[in-house]
């Protein structure tokens, strides 16, 4: 959901949990399912069905914005699953809330003691006006970029910020029902998929998904890189100082925005990063034996990342509206970055699946 990972300063206290190395077309008026414990086989309300294939994942030949993480290619083999039709919503995640009086983390108070065992030994507690509940939000306010491997240019730890206050503790999200729910971390989506009895994708579920009917494209379209503003709602014009909006939409966008992709999932590109159950680790398709498909991959045993190597990470799909092919250009289906379990942000949220074995 976009976004993070590379240990800054903790004066920002953004890039110490969470740092990422990195059309407007009307709504359907359609009521939004609320998840609800899963119980028959058919597709649950708000969800399809993906077809076992076997599918190219990773980077392919000629996506000129592949990185290293993303190679090589290989196949691999994936049953079939269920997966909501698009990110969970406000309007969603507020049933659970409502049904289970569930705090997520970005509401919860900062335990430093706890907090400090996951950084630097050397790592300095930072002022109590910091230390406050709290999320990322992106800087709308940049006029200029000194370095654009400072991420801290453009993010801003936001006292006050959660899923109900996405910009702060004077916003909310009356009106935004139908938007993705954001500023959740990997626990927050986990307590929600235990009380939908659903669960996350995998990495390499979630390609399959965004693949639809593909096996080896680029894009959740295909391979038409020239159709993206059509298609997925991300960043037009100068990153981050100046977003053209081209797509339709400056920011975030309620889901259902943008054309569905050939199997009817929605926004599986941009708008917000999305959470996978797999370890973010850059070595993950160097180690792996290419002769043959991999079958149902649940990723790797441990997880490694260089840039944020005091944390473990998850990976992360989809891109958001941040991406910019001149900042991680992760509108692609291969790209991938990673998470800490207890990280969030104004655009990263998530989607769930279920598997026939979940609906006995």
């Amino acid at each position: 959901m976009p976004y993070i990972n590379n240990l800054i300063k903790i004066s920002t206290l953004v890039f110490l949990l969470f740092v990422f190395n990195c059309k407007k077309k009307q709504v359907e008026d359609l009521e939004l399912p609320i998840a609800q414990p899963i119980n028959k086989v058919e597709a649950p309300e708000g969800m399809v069905w993906v077809e076992a294939k076997t599918f190219l994942q990773g980077a392919k030949n000629n996506d000129k914005y592949a990185m290293p993480r993303e190679k090589p290619a290989h196949n691999v083999t994936v049953d079939g699953f269920f997966i909501d039709v698009t990110e969970v919503t406000n309007y969603q995640f507020s049933a659970f809330v409502d049904a289970t009086n569930y705090v997520t983390v970005a509401e919860r108070k900062i335990d430093w003691e706890d907090m400090k065992k996951q950084l630097p030994p050397d790592a300095i507690k930072p002022h109590d006006s910091v230390l406050q509940p709290g999320s990322l939000i992106f800087n709308k306010d940049v006029d200029a970029i000194v370095n654009m491997n400072n991420y801290a240019q453009w993010w801003t730890w936001q006292v006050g910020a959660d899923w109900q206050h996405p910009e702060g503790p004077d916003s909310n999200i009356i009106g935004k029902e139908r938007y993705p729910v954001v500023h959740v971390t990997l626990e927050d989506a986990l307590a929600y998929c235990k009380w939908a009895n659903r669960r996350l994708p995998t990495e390499a579920e979630w390609e399959s998904a965004a693949q639809g009917t593909n096996t080896g494209a680029i894009f959740t379209w295909g391979n038409d890189a020239s159709i993206l503003d059509k298609n997925a709602n991300t960043w037009q014009g100068k990153f981050p100082i100046k977003n053209e909006s081209r797509d339709g939409f400056e920011f975030i966008a309620p889901v259902k925005s943008y054309p569905a992709n050939s199997i009817g999932l929605f926004d599986i590109t941009g708008n917000v990063w999305e959470l996978t159950s797999d370890l973010f680790n850059v070595n993950y398709y160097k180690q792996l034996d290419t002769s043959q498909p991999l079958l149902n991959p649940k990723g790797a045993n441990d997880a490694y990342n260089p840039a944020n190597p005091y944390l473990e990470e998850y990976i992360i799909k989809g891109g958001s509206f941040l991406c910019h092919a001149s900042y991680c250009a992760s509108f692609r289906i291969s790209a991938r970055m990673g998470v800490t379990i207890d990280s969030g942000s104004d655009h990263v949220g998530f989607r769930t699946v279920a598997t026939r074995d979940m609906l006995d």
